[in-house]
């Protein structure tokens, strides 16, 4: 597994949740998982790409409205191997995670969501493997 431990190579990294958050706030590992069964989590995503930040916060659980913030690494990040190594060899939709925290930077405020029927068979998707046994993010 690639671990990345220059996160300037990317402009900005997005992570999309429905927490509340503000600028300067740390996103750190520990607090309950956004998908699967919402074990704590070990690590913390973010992602190179808005649309993968769209779909984070899509698919959070939670009340809130979807979110995405503008994050900066604090440590060295890796290639997602939920992802990487079993769907996508060479990691095209760059996302990465880490055990260090992810500084809140900003937000973006403006983001057009995915189509509903798009969302739904994603949504209708993850629940078909949640039946089967298989977590959306594997520790």
């Amino acid at each position: 597994m690639e671990t990345t431990n220059n996160p300037t190579a990317h402009p900005f990294f997005y992570h999309g949740t429905k927490a509340d958050l503000k600028t300067d706030d740390l996103i750190e590992i520990g607090f309950h998982s956004n998908y699967g069964s919402q074990k704590k989590a070990k690590y913390i995503y973010l992602t190179a790409t808005l649309d993968a930040a769209i779909w984070g916060a899509e698919l959070a659980v939670g009340e809130g409205k979807g979110r995405i913030y503008i994050v900066e690494p604090t440590g060295p990040i890796e290639d997602d191997p939920n992802l990487t190594d079993k769907k996508f060899p060479g990691n095209p939709t760059k996302l990465y995670r880490s055990l260090h925290p992810f500084k809140v930077i900003g937000e973006v405020s403006e983001w057009q969501g995915h189509a509903p029927e798009q969302l739904q068979a994603m949504k209708a998707n993850l629940e078909r493997l949640k039946q089967q046994g298989i977590e959306a993010i594997e520790d």
